[in-house]
């Protein structure tokens, strides 16, 4: 049963977003501009960038993305909305639902970043699908950390500035977990190598995603 509202819901997030292209365009547009910003700022100035500046810079640029494109999940639905859903569905499917959306917006997005960054700044990585690996787990991680944080958030006034607050000690140690994994991938240390991180990241989104599970419905009721 809960899998079927999830499948409705996730088609219905996806129907809207094809219908209203405009805020997926609005985000590309922000990606384009963000990354040709730090072209003019380090590549066509110094003509080479370090590995470690790339890096850090394209996953500044991921998290202000995922903070704009999840940011919105809650605030965007009116009160009228949210009654007819809470008569029809799980609060489960609700906020799963949200994370599988958004975790498809994050990783489609982290992708053409990643290739446009790529193109435009150079790209100094040693191990691309490990790399790749990073760009999945860390677009599920955003997805799932801003999507509980953004649930939150919307049952207060200030929704932007709680969502920011909230959000601040689980992005962190994703972040930091995320940059780790990229680092090896920037060494191109292979993945076999790297399988600890993996599943340390690959635990944490998990933990995130049932922990959202068992949390929203409080919430929802509320």
């Amino acid at each position: 049963m809960i899998l079927n509202e999830i499948h409705v819901l996730v088609k219905k997030e996806l129907h809207l977003e094809w219908r209203q292209r405009y805020a997926l365009h609005g985000l590309l547009l922000y990606l384009a501009s963000t990354i040709f910003v730090c072209y003019l700022s380090f590549k066509a100035k110094q003509q080479a960038i370090n590995p470690i500046t790339w890096n850090t810079l394209f996953w500044i640029i991921m998290l202000f993305i995922a903070i704009n494109a999840i940011g919105k999940s809650f605030t965007q639905e009116s009160n009228q909305r949210n009654l007819f859903y809470y008569t029809l569905v799980s609060p489960e499917a609700i906020i799963y639902s949200k994370i599988i959306y958004n975790s498809i917006v994050m990783i489609g997005i982290s992708f053409v970043g990643f290739f446009f960054y790529s193109w435009v700044m150079g790209n100094p990585v040693g191990n691309i699908p490990l790399y790749l690996v990073a760009i999945v787990l860390g677009g599920i991680g955003f997805a799932s950390s801003l999507s509980l944080m953004a649930g939150i958030a919307a049952q207060g006034e200030n929704s932007a500035t709680l969502m920011a607050v909230l959000s601040f000690p689980l992005i962190i140690p994703l972040l930091l977990l995320i940059l780790k994994l990229a680092k090896s991938a920037m060494d191109g240390i292979s993945i076999q190598e790297n399988w600890d991180e993996i599943a340390i990241l690959s635990s944490l989104d998990t933990i995130v995603i049932v922990l959202s599970g068992i949390l929203f419905p409080f919430i929802w009721k509320h």
